[in-house]
């Protein structure tokens, strides 16, 4: 007796494929799609949609190959054309991705919306940016946690606003050049004065007045309207004004308070750090002189000449060499041996101050 072999005709198999899924009136409909494809149909930087869906049909599971049945759609959608049905869903959908591949997101999301806060702001009493491990440290410290659906910019300015309820921290100022009819100057100077602008020149040529400022950027609408009615020509020199170099920690340490006898013990504790370190790095023993000038071992990561193998091993313990590494690993140039002194010995005693605002 013959058996008749029995094969799935409903089902169709997809793999390596991004499911965006969407729920209506209780029933689960999904969508195969190409990785990465999704974010850029939804962005508007791809408008092929052949590009992105794998196959212009809806399925109930796309992991299992099975297609949503007709009565279904016409439930859930009142059409069972797939076509507009896949729009639907690409555009209300959830996309569907993986746990390392969302943290890999989030992650980078994270960085990106770092580094817009510190490109916006600076320290209001340094005048200069924070770095981009600060940023996100203060990030961590109010607890912010990154939305996918929302731009990276427009989280970023709300991190401005919550950060600078607890830390302090302000927007950079923009530098401008209006150029209008000198009839209108003195309205102009008078709403430059409500808006708290540092005017850094003036020039008058003919009947034309021009004048370059720094503002607080979010005067910058009211400002474009204001030159509009006023007939006259707006020009932007720069997103983010502020002075050379990064702001740290350190710039919240209240060093006018340090007593000259403060600063007095704080050298004579550096050369007792410079002993210390020295004899970390340099072995005492009491071998030939010959046999230590055999072999001169080199340490990239102080970029140091360190001796024979005995004194590159005692290297590698030294608070020298730990932290060279700590500055490699935020990508910062290595210290010399004074400088590392230096540096240790003043975040030491600023550790024992505590006076820094947060």
């Amino acid at each position: 007796m013959s058996r008749s072999i029995t094969q799935p005709i409903g089902q169709k198999r997809l793999t390596n494929v991004a499911v965006v899924r969407l729920k209506k009136c209780g029933i689960r409909f999904e969508i195969a799609c190409y990785k990465n494809k999704v974010l850029s149909w939804r962005s508007g930087v791809e408008k092929d949609l052949d590009e992105v869906l794998q196959s212009q049909i809806v399925y109930s599971n796309v992991s299992k190959g099975v297609l949503a049945k007709t009565k279904e759609l016409k439930t859930a959608f009142g059409t069972d054309d797939q076509s507009k049905i896949c729009l639907e869903i690409l555009e209300k959908g959830e996309l569907q991705v993986a746990g390392k591949e969302r943290e890999s997101q989030f992650s980078s999301q994270f960085r990106d919306i770092a580094t817009i806060v510190m490109q916006k702001t600076i320290n209001p009493n340094t005048q200069r940016p924070y770095t981009i491990s600060m940023i996100e440290r203060l990030m961590h410290d109010i607890h912010f946690a990154v939305d996918p659906h929302n731009s990276s910019k427009k989280q970023a300015l709300e991190v401005i606003r919550e950060l600078q309820k607890h830390f302090p921290i302000k927007r950079s100022p923009m530098r401008l050049r209006l150029v209008i009819p000198i009839r209108n100057f003195t309205s102009l100077m008078e709403k430059l004065n409500t808006w708290n602008a540092v005017i850094t020149s003036k020039d008058e040529s003919g009947d034309q007045s021009s004048v370059v400022f720094e503002m607080d950027p979010g005067f910058f609408r009211e400002c474009d309207t204001l030159v509009r009615n006023l007939q006259g020509r707006l020009e932007i020199l720069a997103m983010s004004v502020h002075m050379d170099g990064d702001a740290h920690v350190d710039n919240f340490d209240d060093f006018e308070d340090i007593s000259s006898s403060s600063i007095k013990e704080s050298n004579d504790s550096v050369f007792k750090l410079t002993e210390r370190i020295q004899k970390q790095t340099i072995s005492t023993g009491n071998g030939n002189p010959e046999e230590k000038e055999t072999k001169q071992n080199r340490c990239n990561t102080c970029d140091a000449v360190v001796g024979d193998s005995k004194q590159y091993r005692e290297h590698f313990k030294s608070d020298w060499h730990k932290h060279n590494l700590r500055r490699k690993t935020r990508q910062l140039p290595p210290l010399t041996q004074e400088e590392c002194l230096s540096d240790l010995e003043m975040s030491d005693s600023r550790a024992d101050l505590k006076d820094y605002a947060f």
